[in-house]
């Protein structure tokens, strides 16, 4: 069975600083002008560079109270009840599996491609830097079509209303900090709004 083509029809790089060791940037990838990927992280290893998947800290509950713990804790974060420090699996090399990927690629021709679309990327990004006025194009965030330059706040939340959703409303104005003992001060909000 032949394994489906997949088309990398976007890659932005975030270049990371050079006091970092292996780390050196991160990057969002958008397939098939539909479905985009965040938060790949580049990475210098010992063959050279390579991608890693977005992932999570795995976990596993407290036998004492029933929390959650990264497996890497010693200790339970809300009890303090020594945890089992060799409860964490291991991977087919033995390592210990500490995280778990987010999204991945099922097939090796996929992975390849991604990883070829990236690395080619990210060189071309590092070019890019080295030229005044560079301008990093990778969002930190999820702000949808949103360019912070050219639409205000108010238009967003118009925009947010118009879909349907509820805003949230103002908050009342706060009153002064002041002794409850001194009568002299208002310290009801109705008092505040009436103006006494």
């Amino acid at each position: 069975m032949k394994e489906p083509a997949v088309t990398i029809t976007e890659v932005r790089i975030k270049l990371v600083e050079e006091n970092n060791e292996r780390l050196l940037g991160f990057c969002s990838i958008t397939i098939d002008n539909a479905f985009v990927i965040r938060d790949l992280k580049i990475i210098e290893g010992t063959r050279g560079l390579f991608v890693a998947m977005p992932s999570r800290k795995l976990t596993d509950r407290c036998h004492s109270c029933g929390s959650k713990n990264h497996l890497k804790s010693r200790f339970c974060n809300f009890c303090g009840h020594k945890l089992d420090e060799l409860r964490a699996g291991r991977d087919m090399d033995g390592r210990v599996k500490l995280h778990a990927d987010i999204a991945h690629p099922i097939h090796s021709s996929c992975r390849e491609t991604m990883q070829a679309a990236i690395i080619k990327s990210f060189h071309a990004e590092k070019e890019l830097a080295k030229k005044p006025g560079y301008v990093c194009r990778y969002d930190d965030f999820d702000g949808g079509d949103y360019d912070s330059t050219s639409v205000s706040y108010q238009d967003v939340v118009s925009e947010v209303a118009r879909a349907g959703f509820r805003t949230h409303p103002g908050h009342a104005p706060r009153g002064p900090h002041t002794n409850p003992a001194d009568k002299s001060v208002a310290t009801n909000r109705d008092d505040f709004a009436s103006g006494l």
